[in-house]
């Protein structure tokens, strides 16, 4: 199974950009999809159906415009779940998942801290996603949960390691992404590559993607059990519809 993961930045300004021809080259069996900036209903299904996705689901955020999250997938799953049931966190549409007989897979796209207010909302997200995705955890094991964690983890995973008092690298964070690790899951790309230079998001400012100073805050994080399944775990800087560029992980069963 391939699986990728893409913050595309707004949907339908990527698709203008030549996302849905990517998409087609690229052939995911399921594409997770976050900051959609868009209601279903604002995208033409039959072109994302066109580029071999007849299973298309959404949950957007209250707000339009803003936020939101989808997942397309070539076959059909066992269950689609809308959302994760805790108020404080669905009503900006930031987690969705489908299930397969072998394993499941969510988008999640956490808050970033830009001010006090969203840094407060963004604590307070990771904690209640914790426990829920431990609790999930127990209930279903084959577990890979993709997306934007706007938290680079380690020094290697951002270009300026000094930039410790901005949020997506502050210590809080980065031990919440190691506590999230050690409660039973795999850096999916860090466990193939220990190589530096990686990044999966950079500023639009300061020409910061040709000159590749960016930072690796979008993850395919997969639980334990499914360890001596990844065969493949990539990233496609290449890729440029958005800010972020696609992240990809193979799972062999």
């Amino acid at each position: 199974m391939k699986i990728i993961s893409y913050n595309v930045n707004g949907i339908r300004a990527a698709i203008k950009k030549g996302m849905l021809d990517w998409l087609q080259s690229a052939n995911p069996d399921v594409i997770c999809i976050q900051e959609t900036k868009a209601q279903q209903d604002q995208v033409d299904a039959e072109v994302i159906k066109s580029a071999g996705y007849p299973y298309q689901y959404w949950f957007s955020a209250q707000k339009k415009g803003y936020s939101g999250v989808a997942i397309f997938c070539k076959q059909e799953p066992n269950h689609i779940e809308y959302g994760t049931g805790i108020e404080t966190m669905d009503f900006e549409g930031r987690n969705i998942r489908v299930d397969f007989d072998e394993v499941s897979v969510m988008s999640m796209y956490l808050p970033s801290g830009t001010n006090k207010l969203r840094l407060d909302f963004k604590f307070n997200y990771m904690d209640e996603i914790q426990e829920y995705l431990n609790n999930l955890n127990k209930e279903i094991p084959n577990l890979v949960i993709c997306g934007d964690y706007n938290i680079c983890h380690e020094a290697i995973d951002i270009h300026n390691p000094k930039m410790k008092g901005v949020s997506g690298f502050l210590p809080e964070e980065r031990a919440w992404i190691s506590n999230f690790i050690d409660t039973g899951f795999i850096d999916s790309f860090r466990h193939l590559n220990k190589e530096p230079h990686h990044y999966s998001w950079w500023s639009y400012r300061a020409n910061s993607r040709a000159n590749n100073k960016g930072w690796r805050i979008d993850y395919n994080m997969v639980s334990a059990p499914l360890k001596e399944n990844i065969s493949r775990a990539f990233i496609l800087p290449d890729a440029k519809h958005s800010d972020h560029c696609p992240i990809g992980l193979e799972l062999q069963f």
